[in-house]
């Protein structure tokens, strides 16, 4: 069967990757996205997608996040973290092919998506992991990267094991069902850089914030 033609930009040579972190496994596809598409992706991304400014709550002091976010999510599938609970938007046209390209290459069914905008180098993201009780145990997570290449680092919750890899525009990382429970990631800040990056991180939410 051919495919659409307005779709057929996104079947490229993704160049999978196996990263074997001992408990833990990490798949990247480093061209996930062709370069047209990517280009497409970040540009509609950044013009169309809701964009909010959020701040979580340190030793009595509301704190901005240093990125901007939106939530998508099929219905009802509100998602809580560090004293934020955010509502879902509703999946537009280029979100829900991103989401099927991701599906693909993962092997999982996603529910929902939340999206970073990482304005310059000095946005930035800490040490975390993405286990959030809405997602479950063992939860997959897919990250997607358009626009600027920034690096990705993680570090073992119980020993002195690190690791760090470029995310590139139009790669896919595929974070397996034990990275959550036994490694930590951030992005760090990036003094110099000055172009924007717009991360998607699919999840399966299993149970809503708000239920």
């Amino acid at each position: 069967m051919s495919t659409p033609s307005h779709q057929s930009e996104l079947f490229v040579d993704s160049g999978r990757y196996r990263i074997d972190l001992g408990d833990a496994e990490l798949i990247e596809f480093r061209a996930a996205f062709s370069v047209t598409a990517s280009k497409r992706y970040f540009e509609s991304l950044l013009a169309d997608v809701k964009w909010q400014s959020a701040s979580i709550r340190i030793a009595g002091r509301h704190i901005p996040i240093p990125r901007l976010q939106c939530w998508v999510a099929d219905p009802g599938l509100s998602y809580a973290y560090s004293g934020i609970t955010m509502t879902p938007e509703k999946w537009s046209k280029n979100l829900l092919e991103i989401r099927h390209r991701v599906e693909d290459l993962a092997g999982q069914s996603f529910n929902a998506v939340l999206i970073n905008l990482y304005r310059d180098g000095n946005d930035s993201v800490a040490w975390h992991a993405d286990d959030e009780p809405e997602l479950g145990l063992n939860p997959v997570v897919a990250s997607v990267s358009f626009g600027a290449d920034r690096p990705f680092e993680l570090k073992h919750r119980h020993n002195d094991l690190k690791t760090r890899l470029t995310l590139h525009d139009g790669s896919v990382v595929v974070m397996g069902r034990t990275v959550q429970n036994h490694w930590l990631h951030q992005l760090p800040k990036v003094k110099a850089l000055r172009e924007p990056r717009i991360n998607l991180t699919f999840r399966q939410i299993v149970s809503s914030a708000s239920s």
